[in-house]
């Protein structure tokens, strides 16, 4: 369900450095992007061999308090958002929150130390866009975009756009294609049944390593 084209990779690195953004007061967004990238990314610790899953738990745990989850689920639903009861609309959000997580965090092992520049911010109406640059080990220079809104005294991330694709675009496709063609029952059911596939393989893995 979840492709970008030929950068997945660079889809999981950027995801992944986006939720490692915790802000921890408000600020000039691009800052707090800073700090927090560099603190996770590059933390030495982490980065040390057999730490892989402290580090995606240290991240996922972090991913609750920067990315606005119900703000990309419902941008992503679109239209089908507002004809969800209240409590379909909470479920869709946990499932949409750990696709999110589960399918991009698991690849966090492809960030291999390529370079981070941020070289600007804009706004666009009220919501800034922090604009950095990826340069991969092999010298390729790939655009990252993060889109953000601030919700009470915080700047949340809500979008992601990775060499002119945006993942709530992206998801906004799929989903749509999904409902108009079966129904949201049927997307609920794909979602469920991608979080349990998720949840299987990552039991079976640690399995085998014991």
């Amino acid at each position: 369900m979840a492709t970008l084209g030929r950068s997945g990779w660079v889809f999981a690195t950027g995801l992944a450095m986006v939720l490692a953004a915790a802000p921890a007061r408000a600020g000039q967004p691009t800052d707090q992007l800073r700090v927090e990238i560099d603190r996770v990314l590059d933390d030495p610790e982490l980065k040390r061999e057999g730490r892989a899953r402290e580090r995606r738990v240290e991240i996922r745990r972090i991913a609750n308090g920067i990315f606005d989850f119900e703000e990309t689920a419902r941008r992503s639903l679109a239209r089908h958002w507002a004809p969800r009861t209240p409590a379909e609309r909470d479920e869709f959000v946990q499932l949409f929150a750990d696709l999110l997580e589960r399918s991009y965090l698991s690849k966090i092992e492809l960030y291999g130390g390529e370079r981070i520049a941020y070289v600007g911010e804009t706004i666009d109406g009220d919501t800034p866009i922090v604009k950095t640059k990826i340069t991969t080990r092999q010298g390729t220079e790939i655009p990252v975009d993060y889109r953000m809104h601030k919700r009470g005294d915080r700047w949340l991330v809500y979008d992601v756009i990775i060499e002119g694709v945006s993942l709530v675009a992206n998801y906004r496709a799929q989903f749509n294609k999904i409902i108009t063609t079966s129904s949201y029952a049927d997307l609920v059911k794909k979602m469920r049944a991608k979080q349990d596939e998720v949840l299987g393989d990552e039991k079976q893995k640690r399995t085998s390593q014991r």
